[in-house]
């Protein structure tokens, strides 16, 4: 009995110390609440701090060429040779495409040789036909004298009654003949001269074979696609054995500097002019960064995009650097130095009429509007309203509002940002 009284004894103490130590408990978190409600929520905050601030438009596009060229056939023909691939840098009048050309040369081989032959009949005429003609005249001259002389004679004998009237009209015969070969080679020597009926003819055949042989010459030029200028072959469009019908494109060629075609979300145009500065990247090289300026920026906007086309001129394009790559552009609007700067994240309502921030003092988080300026690579400008080394409630604490007793910590040091196209904080589309 005595054992039984005593258990229940135990068991009684006990149950006793578990409600002490359970009071305990209580009290240190009656405690700890009223010291946090005294003391306020820890929170971090950032401070506002002076520094240059550089704001930048980030977009997209792509590299293109100042010019694109597309070579075809002006005549129909079957591709021999293609001697070039795409992305090929070819230069002024290189050999792109090569056509089947036997019917070509054996048409420009005719008039050729017509011409050839023409050319040497006037060399003839002037190295022996002229001379032989007018050696001609000179001889059928003195005929003529000859013949006169004898007919005058025989007319003076015939009227003295020593010749016959026959031999008067033989005279006169001869002396007809003389005068009418005289005619000829007189007509003949006329002719052979380099303004002769003859010169002029041969020299016209001449001519009308070599326009017949510069028309071969072009038609079998047609059959070779050259390079116009410098350039990069953007497309291929033709292999070996093609039939290819007149007017046929086969090479797009991309001639000028390469340029860069960005497209800028329509709101931040009014940031952009002409020879502002850029930092620009291929997708396929994104640690090779190189330098752009501003060209021109188009005067309308595509309604269904809602952006702008910006054209960048590139001073020093790198090898790498191919007409359709697509590319990331930073373009940088504008530079303020030693200016209250904040992380972005921290504001309240930030696209809204009136951005603010929650600013530690007295113990409190109170709302306090600000006025903003550039926008920086993660921070803003604070125009007004904080100065610096202001303490403002940092990110994800949305469940501090306005009034909240808080306690403050000590800024954290700022994390290292990088600058370049990565960064979160640039004007984008």
């Amino acid at each position: 009995m005595i054992a039984g009284v005593c258990g229940g004894l135990a068991a009684y103490l006990d149950v006793d110390a578990v409600w002490v130590r359970l009071g305990a408990v209580v009290l240190a978190l009656v405690i700890v609440f009223a010291v946090r409600a005294r003391l306020g929520t820890r929170v971090e905050t950032v401070s506002v701090q002076r520094e240059d601030l550089v704001q930048s438009v980030v977009s997209t596009g792509r590299v293109i060429a100042t010019a694109r060229i597309e070579l075809g056939t002006q005549v129909a023909g079957t591709v021999a040779r293609v001697l070039v691939d795409e992305g090929d840098r070819v230069a002024a009048g290189q050999l792109l495409v090569q056509l089947v050309d036997d019917e070509a040369r054996a048409a420009a081989a005719q008039p050729r040789a017509v011409h050839d032959e023409a050319v040497a009949r006037i060399r003839q005429l002037g190295i022996t036909g002229l001379p032989v003609a007018e050696q001609a005249r000179r001889q059928a001259e003195a005929d003529v004298v000859l013949a006169r002389n004898e007919f005058q004679r025989v007319s003076e004998l015939a009227a003295q009654g020593f010749f016959s009237a026959a031999k008067l009209d033989e005279a006169k015969r001869n002396l007809d003949s003389a005068e009418a070969r005289l005619r000829s080679a007189r007509t003949q020597a006329d002719a052979s001269r380099p303004a002769g009926s003859d010169h002029a003819l041969v020299v016209a055949r001449a001519e009308q074979a070599r326009r017949a042989a510069e028309a071969a010459a072009a038609k079998l030029d047609w059959t070779r696609i050259a390079a116009p200028v410098a350039g990069i072959v953007l497309k291929r469009r033709a292999e070996p054995g093609d039939v290819a019908p007149a007017g046929t494109r086969l090479i797009a060629l991309g001639a000028g500097a390469l340029q860069l075609a960005l497209l800028v979300d329509e709101k931040n145009v009014g940031w952009l002019q002409v020879g502002q500065r850029a930092s620009a990247v291929a997708d396929a090289y994104p640690d090779k960064p190189f330098e752009a300026r501003i060209l021109r920026v188009a005067p309308e906007v595509d309604a269904q995009r809602g952006t702008v086309e910006v054209k960048l001129a590139i001073d020093a394009p790198p090898d790498f650097l191919k007409p359709d790559m697509t590319v990331s552009g930073e373009l940088v609007v504008a530079k303020r130095a030693g200016v209250l700067t904040l992380p972005a994240e921290v504001l309240r309502d930030a696209a809204g009429p009136q951005p603010w921030v929650l600013v530690a003092r007295d113990g409190l988080a109170v709302r306090q509007p600000v006025k903003l300026g550039l926008r920086g690579s993660g921070r803003v400008e604070v125009v007004s309203g904080l100065n610096a080394a202001d303490a403002v409630v940092g990110p994800d604490q949305t469940a501090i509002a306005d009034g909240t007793r808080i306690r403050a910590v000590a800024p954290a040091p700022p994390a290292a940002r990088k600058p370049g196209l990565q960064d979160g904080g640039a004007l984008s589309r």
